[in-house]
C-alpha cells in the first residue's frame, strides 16, 4: 500500500477548523471507513517517515491520528469557527424563548387583550393551545442563526481590523471604542440577513390565521406587500439591534475584564473551562439587562411596523405614546434578553473552548500583527 493511499485517508479528517493537520494524542477510530471488500481492514499500516499510526486492539483495525493544532488566532479557519459558534449561540436561543417572544410581540401589538405576561399566556394557551406557544418557530430559528453567524463572526474581524488601524497603542487605551465600533459594523451586516425572517415572524405570531410558519407565511407576505416590503422594518431593525449589540458586546467584554480583575483572585489563564464560562455567561446576563433597556423603543416600532400594513414610524409613536414605546414589554423583555444573552455568551464560548479557542474577554486585546 502506498503513501499516497495513507495519505487519502487523513484526508478523511475534517479539518476546515484547523490550521494544519499535525498528528495528535486524540485517535479516530476508521475501522467502518475501510472495511471495503478488499480486506484492508486486516492489513498492517503503511510505513511513513514519522511515526505509523498504531494498531488497535479490536482486531488491528487502523486509526490515524486526527489534527490538534490548535486554531490560528485571526485565521480564516478562526473566523469560521466563530461564524459557526454565533449560529448555535443565536439560532438555538432565540428559539427556545419562542413563547416569551410570542407573548412579548402581541402585548405590543394589542396591549387592550394582552395585559400583563401572565394574562397574555393565558389567553394564547386559551385560543391557540400549548401549540400556540412555539408558533413562528421556524423563521426564528432560520433568522437569527443567520444573524449570529454575521454577528459574531464580523465582529471578531471587525475588532481585529480597527484595533490594526489604531496601533498597538490606541487599540488597548481605546478598547471600549474598538468594541463599539466593531459590533456596530457587524450587526448593520447582520440585520440584512435577519429582516426578511423578522418580518415573516412578526406577522405570523400577532396575526392568528395569517399562516402556519415560514414556509406558508413568506409567499403570503410577498403577495401583499412585495419582496421589497420584507426590509420596511430594516431601518427600525437597525435602531434596535445596533445599539443593542453594542452594549451587548462592548458591556460584556468590560464586565467580564472587571469580574477577573476585581472578584476572581485566580488570572484567567489559571481557572478552570467550567468556571471560565460561568464567567461568560454572569457578564452576558447583566449585558443582556442593559441591551433591553437600550433597544426597547426600537424594538417597539418593529412589531408595530411589521404587523400593521403601510404603517409608518409616526403612526407607531402617534398609537403607542412615548411612554409606551419606552416601557410597553419592557419587564418581559428584560427577564428573555437578559436570559437569552447570558445563554448566547454561554453558548459561544463553550464553542470557542471545544475548537481549542480562548473564552472570549478578560483581558486587553492582543497587539496586532507588525506589517
Amino acid at each position: 500500500m502506498g503513501l499516497s493511499d495513507h495519505q487519502s485517508r487523513q484526508a478523511l479528517i475534517p479539518s476546515f477548523l484547523y490550521a494544519s493537520s499535525s498528528s495528535s494524542k486524540r485517535l479516530f477510530d476508521l475501522d467502518a471507513l475501510l472495511n471495503t471488500n478488499h480486506g484492508l481492514l486486516h492489513q498492517s499500516p503503511p510505513s511513513v517517515s514519522r511515526s505509523s499510526p498504531p494498531k488497535s486492539s479490536n482486531g488491528g483495525a487502523i486509526v490515524i491520528p486526527a489534527p490538534s493544532e490548535k486554531i490560528e488566532m485571526y485565521s480564516p479557519a478562526f473566523y469560521a469557527a466563530c461564524t459557526a459558534g454565533g449560529i448555535f449561540s443565536c439560532g438555538l436561543t432565540h428559539m427556545t424563548v419562542t413563547p416569551l417572544d410570542l407573548v412579548k410581540c402581541n402585548m405590543q401589538i394589542n396591549p387592550e387583550k394582552y395585559k400583563s405576561i401572565s394574562s397574555g399566556f393565558g389567553v394564547l394557551l386559551k385560543e391557540q393551545g400549548a401549540r400556540g406557544f412555539f408558533r413562528g418557530w421556524v423563521p426564528t430559528l432560520l433568522g437569527y442563526s443567520a444573524q449570529g453567524a454575521c454577528k459574531f463572526g464580523f465582529y471578531e474581524f471587525f475588532k481585529k481590523y480597527y484595533s490594526d488601524i489604531a496601533g498597538p497603542e490606541f487599540s488597548a487605551k481605546y478598547k471600549t471604542l474598538i468594541y463599539l465600533a466593531g459590533s456596530a459594523s457587524a450587526e448593520v451586516i447582520a440585520d440584512l440577513a435577519l429582516c426578511p425572517f423578522e418580518a415573516v415572524k412578526v406577522r405570523v405570531q400577532t396575526q392568528p390565521g395569517f399562516a402556519r410558519g415560514l414556509s406558508d407565511g413568506l409567499p403570503k407576505f410577498i403577495k401583499s406587500e412585495g419582496a421589497s416590503g420584507l426590509y420596511k422594518g430594516l431601518v427600525p431593525l437597525w435602531g434596535r439591534q445596533i445599539p443593542y449589540t453594542m452594549m451587548k458586546f462592548a458591556s460584556f467584554e468590560t464586565i467580564v475584564e472587571m469580574m477577573y480583575k476585581y472578584a476572581i483572585p485566580t488570572p484567567k489563564d489559571q481557572c478552570s473551562k467550567s468556571l471560565q464560562l460561568g464567567v461568560s455567561f454572569a457578564g452576558g446576563y447583566v449585558a443582556g439587562v442593559f441591551c433591553a433597556i437600550v433597544s426597547h423603543p426600537a424594538d417597539n416600532l418593529v412589531s408595530f411596523l411589521n404587523n400593521a400594513k403601510g404603517a409608518s414610524v409616526g403612526d407607531a409613536v402617534k398609537k403607542l405614546g412615548l411612554w409606551g414605546l419606552f416601557t410597553r414589554g419592557l419587564p418581559l423583555r428584560i427577564v428573555m434578553i437578559g436570559t437569552l444573552t447570558g445563554a448566547q455568551w454561554g453558548i459561544y464560548d463553550a464553542f470557542k473552548v471545544f475548537v481549542g479557542l480562548p473564552t472570549t474577554g478578560g483581558a486587553a486585546p492582543p497587539p496586532p500583527a507588525k506589517a
